[in-house]
């Protein structure tokens, strides 16, 4: 006997098949954009099975392609998120002066495009490099969502002693709060620089990895999300997403 199918909240099963965030979800729910089986559906919360065909209206993907995604060199002294602590937010960054001057995306400079910008993925206040601040759910989701599988890329210079098993250890081998890290790719960049590659982002993970091993941060500078390097991007400086690049 066949079990019963067990239904899901309209948003989560959109965002489940990777149509849009759960937050868009529900604004195209609620704006009408949505079809279950044909029939829209525009009440928030409404449930759907598994097997049931969604579709997104016209309008949805034309607000989606409407959306940007920015790339900032992030510098000392500025927090990912929200202001905290009298730390200022690196969004706050996102002007036209600071805008790098190879920028290629031909996307126009718009204030409309630092409504619901937010960072997809944390940044140390101490750290540099690469932050991604984004108004689109699917890369917010790719970046950072619980299946991620996107490399994230680091140089880290170091102060203190590391052996053989402490290096086999960062690659492998180490737990924090309790649960075992994935694996990492972490060689010597020289000899006082760390590379770092990682599939994970808990908080200050690098900086407290290092002090399982007898190691001390003293810089941290991200230079790689998944197939989007750093590059020739300056200091407090940012860009946006090319249509054609993808992480």
């Amino acid at each position: 006997m066949t079990e019963p199918q067990e239904s899901l909240r309209l948003s989560k099963r959109m965002a489940e098949l990777g149509l849009c965030s759960r937050r868009e979800a529900d604004e195209y729910i609620e704006r009408g954009w949505v079809k279950v089986d044909g029939i829209v559906v525009d009440v928030l919360g409404s449930r759907v099975l598994p097997t049931q065909r969604i579709e997104l209206d016209r309008r949805a993907a034309v607000a989606q392609t409407q959306r940007v995604t920015i790339i900032l060199n992030k510098p000392i002294g500025y927090v990912s998120g929200q202001a905290e602590q009298g730390y200022k937010p690196a969004s706050l960054l996102i002007l036209p002066d600071n805008r790098f001057v190879g920028d290629r995306s031909g996307i126009e400079f718009s204030r409309r495009h630092l409504a619901g910008l937010a960072p997809a993925g944390r940044l140390d206040i101490d750290s540099t490099g690469l932050l991604v601040l984004t108004q689109d759910g699917r890369v917010a989701k790719a970046l950072i969502g619980d299946e991620t599988r996107i490399e994230k890329e680091y140089l880290v210079r170091v102060e203190g002693t590391l052996d053989a098993a402490g290096l086999a250890l960062l690659n492998h081998g180490l737990s924090l709060d309790g649960q075992a890290l994935k694996p990492a790719k972490v060689s010597w960049q020289n000899e006082h620089q760390l590379r770092f590659v990682l599939r994970e982002g808990k908080k200050r993970q690098i900086r407290r990895m290092c002090e399982l091993v007898g190691l001390k941060v003293v810089g941290l500078k991200r230079i790689r999300i998944g197939r989007i390097p750093l590059s020739d991007l300056p200091m407090g400086q940012w860009r946006y997403l090319r249509e054609e690049e993808k992480f």
